[in-house]
């Protein structure tokens, strides 16, 4: 690990203006994620800034009657709250089905959604990577791409998004709060939150330089069965081969959004006119224009197959 300079911010405007005036500075709360990398020192960041005293660890009925999760709300407690799971009950399902209760009692809400994008190629510093390094290649195009992306992707990378929350936060048409460094602060719905690759596969989310995530607001509740359902290779600290987190109302109609696919939890709402009509004709719809490779085409009939049997579920 490099050597790196260290600061405790007292305000979130406070916070979002020393990262604008360093270099390469990064924000730290749980670490879960960044600590790993910068061990690898494929982060390596030269100024830490911890956020854990800034008081955004509250979660607050709003005046719309959804919620507003603060940054730095623990995956553990965010799935517990009496309100998540009586009226978002797929948010704590999705959130239950990530990492390890070690990890959950440490990891944030912010931190969770701000998950760098996973492949192995990525982690191997040895092998060029665009995330890692832009315009060095992308040796998973071509390599071994079981667990990567067929939707989304692009020529530059195929890497898939690990949040198993932000596939929920996607399906409830979560926002995302934030403030500047200048103060200034706006909402970004979470559907415009995470980039797809293009050609810059390294810049993964819409934040400015400097913006920091002071919170995420849930809607009002829409009601109706919640299931997330996560297939992986082994029962548990895995990551996704696929995810569907649907709501499913009593008529049929609801919403799917789908995670281990792409660079970011997928949602196409015009699929989602078919649920009635059954899985095969959403999974049409969610998968259009998918480019998959020789080692992840199954995925495709995995998605169709598990979203068959979250409707069974939810229909009863």
């Amino acid at each position: 690990m490099k050597a790196f300079s260290y600061e405790r911010a007292r305000t979130p405007a406070e916070a979002a203006a020393a990262a604008a005036e360093h270099e390469d500075a990064k924000f730290i709360a749980g670490g879960t994620n960044l600590l790993d990398l910068m061990k690898l020192e494929i982060e390596t960041p030269a100024h830490l800034i911890d956020v854990n005293g800034l008081a955004l660890d509250t979660i607050e009925t709003t005046p719309e009657g959804g919620l507003k999760i603060g940054a730095l709300v623990r995956n553990t407690d965010l799935a517990a709250h009496k309100r998540v799971r009586k009226d978002y009950a797929l948010l704590t399902r999705a959130l239950m089905a990530g990492a390890s209760g070690q990890l959950r009692n440490k990891a944030t809400t912010a931190g969770n959604l701000l998950q760098r994008t996973r492949c192995p190629y990525f982690y191997d510093t040895a092998q060029p990577c665009n995330k890692r390094s832009p315009g060095s290649g992308c040796a998973a195009i071509g390599g071994f791409s079981r667990q990567l992306g067929l939707v989304g992707v692009s020529d530059a990378c195929i890497a898939t998004h690990p949040s198993d929350m932000g596939v929920a936060m996607r399906a409830l048409d979560a926002v995302v709060e934030t403030v500047k460094p200048d103060g200034e602060t706006r909402t970004i719905p979470v559907a415009e939150f995470h980039r797809l690759p293009g050609d810059t596969p390294h810049v993964e989310n819409a934040l400015e330089k400097g913006e920091l995530i002071t919170a995420m607001t849930l809607p009002a509740p829409v009601g109706g069965k919640h299931v997330y359902r996560k297939v992986r290779d082994r029962a548990s600290y895995a990551f996704a081969l696929i995810s569907v987190g649907a709501v499913v109302q009593p008529d049929g109609t609801g919403r799917v959004a789908i995670g281990g696919v792409a660079p970011k939890p997928w949602r196409v709402e015009a699929a989602e006119a078919d649920m009635k009509r059954g899985a095969k004709a959403v999974a049409d719809g969610l998968f259009a224009n998918a480019r998959p490779t020789h080692h992840n085409e199954f995925k495709r009939t995995l998605a169709e197959r598990t979203l068959g049997s979250v409707l069974t579920e939810a229909r009863g």
